[in-house]
């Protein structure tokens, strides 16, 4: 019973191996793919604000006065 359980579990652990790495290699075509159109280092950093403002909700606001107030003083 045990053998038969860790057998599934490495079996279903390298079907999710193997679909973390075709996902990984399809996000790496998307970002060449238009790579013509969007700086891909400019695309990232937009979905990594994007995913930080979702997360920060109503504090956004916030965010864009500190943001704000910084501008330009920082290298």
């Amino acid at each position: 019973m045990v053998q038969q359980d860790l057998n599934k579990f490495i079996e279903r652990f390298l079907a999710i191996e193997n679909e973390l790495s075709i996902l990984k290699e399809d996000k790496k075509n998307l970002f060449d793919e238009f790579k013509e159109t969007f700086k891909p280092s400019v695309i990232r950093e937009a979905i990594r604000q994007a995913k930080l403002r979702a997360k920060l909700g109503d504090d956004v606001c916030q965010l864009d006065d500190l943001v704000t107030a910084l501008d330009g003083k920082l290298g």
